[in-house]
């Protein structure tokens, strides 16, 4: 085997760094943007660092909304609002949308008329794969990309001193998402028509885009390069030699042919054909069948790490390190911590081994300070830093998102403050952090958000002033509100309960706690009413469960505690009660109640019980509220002509229209079911199987998790038992023996009095 000398620099770091890393001061003040100079004024435009340097195939294309359908509704005048607003340098823009305005239509064409790089901060990874769904659907032509955490799991190191507990770090990598991940910072350094969905995780650190940006090799068809130094290149860029399993991030060598896995491709490789120290060819191929898909001029390989740094900034780094463990290592000699100083010294200096060896180590981030040349108690690099000044950012449910921003910072700090007091890391792992809130405040372009319910701090920003859109494309309209005393309150719910079930309706029940949320369900069930809870003790796949069972009729009522969660709707749901609604408080302020009456939005029947002995302000703001938003829409209906009853069979349809699809998260109902009477139940788990498979392909996580717990309950029937470990009355089932559109093989309806038994419950 022949060992390869070690080489100090990659191919493009020779070149000279671009003109704002050379003008950039580690001490920039937080108006300045991160990528050099001030933020560019309305109409001002920076390219992308390396678009010049782009190869052919990557260089973007103007941003084009591709749709069957135009903006329609109060879709128009928003559209125009907004763009003016960004044309005009407004820094901050409010969108106010009811559920089903078409809120992500309306901001695509946003998009597609300002023509730029644009950043869609999504509450949850969930709401962030429907976004991305809808963007590239959108956007077919564009680079449409997707950035959210890319752990599947993920158990942060921490110690707990009282019990003189350590926890070590431990965590799953999801591949496709990792690979997506390279996909967005790649296309937001060489393309112009770039749109990324994004989680609440892009505040956390990445490398530098000075390092990540420079730390390229790029091949040209004709160009000459020894080839030994080429795979010393790739080898500087984190990429591994594997001559037998050929994966992303890999590269392996057949003679004079160099084939590369790149980190942003699923199923497309680049072969490096040489002639003597000439490139020949360039071809793309699937590296599964090795079919050739066409040959190229010019690639761009990127790092196969975000982390990626350049030999002498190493060097630099680990000479840091060992000046800073020696200071530490004095710090605790002197107050007597001498195991802290072992532990320290220990793990310290194997980590710098690693690194002057391989060129990366375990828990690489905590040394990012190091690795990026920042000082103490800057903020760290960012998703943030990637994006041009003139981007524009989206925050979607910006009630949700701007709360969750704030509050990354200081439950990171907690942890690792514990970790550096006693010896388990050097305090640089505290720079290794989220972003705090006013850095973030600071580094972000012009933002929009979007919200049915803005919060304080969005409409402080804007003064008060908004977009709104509240005329549904569809005609639908939001429910009547309807106020009752809360004498008697679940004697009468119950008889709303047992009216509604008669039409074939759905009924949301929201109580205060969960003992109420048990003991109603409990009390309901013994009146004779089909009725299950759902709340923080309920597991998440079982959640989806049981608003799928909710769908299908195989009970009518849903009692919870927090049922407004954002995008998720039932369409069949027409009535929504709310308890004790005048009970001051997070559960039932104006945002919680006016989002828990959007729920029956959906249903022409639309109605909101809300039972108060007294009108709190909360109350007060949500009636009027939507009852302004139903008058608007009254109007819009009749002067143009609209009537919804005409369109009351079809509401499913609707639910699928372009406007409304990315605004809500329907849980499907797999009304297709009666198709699978008498089938063998091994060939129905094998069709589950291939499905579920392609729906996490398509990020489809929800689905994929229902189809995965609806095979598990097959394959439990399949030998006879429920999900719950009990055996079924009928034993083993070997084909499907149920009625069409009823769920497929179904355990007790819940108990009454809490979970399954044999279920551990956790504390609330």
């Amino acid at each position: 085997m022949t060992v390869l000398p070690r080489v100090q620099t990659c191919r493009l770091e020779t070149l000279p760094p671009p003109a704002y890393v050379s003008g950039m001061s580690s001490t920039a003040p937080f108006h300045m943007h991160p990528l050099g100079g001030p933020l560019l004024g309305p109409g001002e435009k920076r390219q992308p660092m390396l678009a010049g340097e782009a190869a052919p195939q990557d260089r973007g294309q103007p941003l084009e909304v591709v749709s069957d359908y135009t903006p329609a509704g109060d879709q128009p005048q928003a559209i125009k609002a907004l763009v003016e607003g960004v044309v005009g340098g407004e820094r901050d823009q409010v969108l106010l949308g009811v559920t089903g305005s078409g809120k992500t239509f309306t901001v695509a064409h946003v998009i597609q008329q300002v023509q730029r790089p644009t950043i869609i901060l999504a509450p949850n990874k969930t709401l962030a794969a429907q976004l991305y769904g809808e963007m590239k659907s959108f956007f077919p032509h564009n680079a449409v990309e997707y950035f959210v955490s890319y752990y599947d799991y993920y158990q942060p190191e921490a110690y707990v001193p009282r019990t003189d507990t350590y926890i070590e770090k431990e965590s799953s990598i999801n591949e496709q998402i990792d690979r997506m991940r390279h996909s967005a910072t790649r296309s937001l350094l060489e393309r112009e028509d770039v749109i990324i969905v994004a989680s609440v995780s892009c505040i956390y650190g990445i490398g530098s885009p000075e390092a990540y940006s420079r730390m390229i090799v790029q091949v040209k068809k004709g160009d000459s390069i020894d080839r030994t130094t080429l795979l010393r290149q790739l080898v500087e860029i984190q990429y591994k030699r594997n001559d037998a399993a050929f994966t992303r991030g890999t590269f392996r060598v057949r003679g004079d042919t160099i084939e590369i896995f790149p980190a942003h491709f699923e199923d497309r490789a680049w072969r490096i054909t040489l002639f003597g120290d000439e490139v020949e060819q360039i071809v793309e191929f699937d590296p599964l069948t090795g079919e050739k898909s066409g040959g190229l001029d010019e690639i761009r390989i990127f790092a196969n790490s975000h982390y990626v740094t350049p030999r002498p900034t190493l060097q630099q780094a680990v000479k840091k390190m060992k000046v800073d463990l020696k200071l530490r290592l004095a710090e605790f000699e002197s107050q007597g911590k001498l195991l802290e100083a072992q532990r320290l010294d220990q793990r310290t200096t194997f980590d710098m081994e690693m690194l002057e060896s391989t060129g990366s180590c375990a828990g690489i981030e905590n040394y990012s300070r190091y690795l990026t040349g920042r000082n103490p108690g800057e903020p760290p690099p960012t998703l943030f830093e990637y994006i041009p000044p003139h981007a524009l950012l989206i925050v979607d449910e910006s009630h949700v998102t701007v709360p969750q921003i704030g509050g990354m910072f200081k439950g990171d700090f907690a942890r690792k403050s514990t970790l550096s007091e006693f010896g388990f890391r050097l305090p640089v792992c505290l720079d290794n952090r989220p972003l705090k809130f006013e850095e973030w405040e600071a580094m972000r372009p012009q933002t929009i958000f979007v919200s049915a319910t803005p919060g304080p701090w969005e409409m402080e920003r804007t003064g008060g002033v908004f977009v709104e859109q509240v005329v549904r494309p569809t005609g639908l309209i939001d429910p009547v509100c309807i106020v009752r005393p809360t004498t008697n309150q679940v004697d009468d719910v119950i008889a709303e309960c047992r009216d509604a079930a008669a039409k074939g309706q759905r009924v949301l029940i929201t109580v205060l706690t969960k003992k109420m949320a048990e003991d109603l369900t409990e009390f309901m069930h013994e009146a004779g009413v089909k009725v299950r809870y759902i709340h923080s003790d309920v597991e998440t796949l079982e959640r989806i469960e049981i608003i799928r069972d909710l769908r299908l009729g195989a009970f009518d009522v849903l009692i919870g505690i927090n049922l407004l969660r954002e995008g998720l709707d039932i369409p069949e749901c027409a009535l929504v009660a709310i308890l004790d609604a005048d009970k001051e408080g997070y559960l039932r302020s104006k945002t919680s109640l006016v989002q828990t009456i959007g729920r029956a939005a959906r249903n022409l029947e639309g109605r909101a019980l809300l039972y108060a002995d007294r009108m709190t302000a909360s109350l007060e703001y949500a009636i009027s509220e939507t009852n302004r938003r139903r008058e608007k829409q009254q109007a819009y209906n009749a002067a143009n002509g609209i009537t919804p009853e005409s369109i009351k069979s079809k509401i499913n349809d609707i639910m699928q229209s372009v406007y409304e699809r990315g605004d809500h998260l329907t849980i499907e109902t797999g009304t297709d079911e009666g198709a699978l009477v008498g089938k063998n139940i091994r060939e129905v788990i094998g069709d589950l199987e291939k499905r579920m498979r392609t729906a996490a392909a398509d990020l489809e996580f929800e689905d994929a998790a229902r189809l995965r717990d609806e095979i598990k309950r097959l394959e439990a029937a399949e030998l006879g038992f429920a999900t719950d470990g009990k055996p079924l009355r009928g034993g083993p089932i070997t084909h499907i023996q149920v009625p069409s559109g009823t769920a497929r093989v179904k355990g007790d309806i819940q108990p009454p009095k809490g979970k399954a038994k044999g279920r551990k419950r956790r504390g609330g």
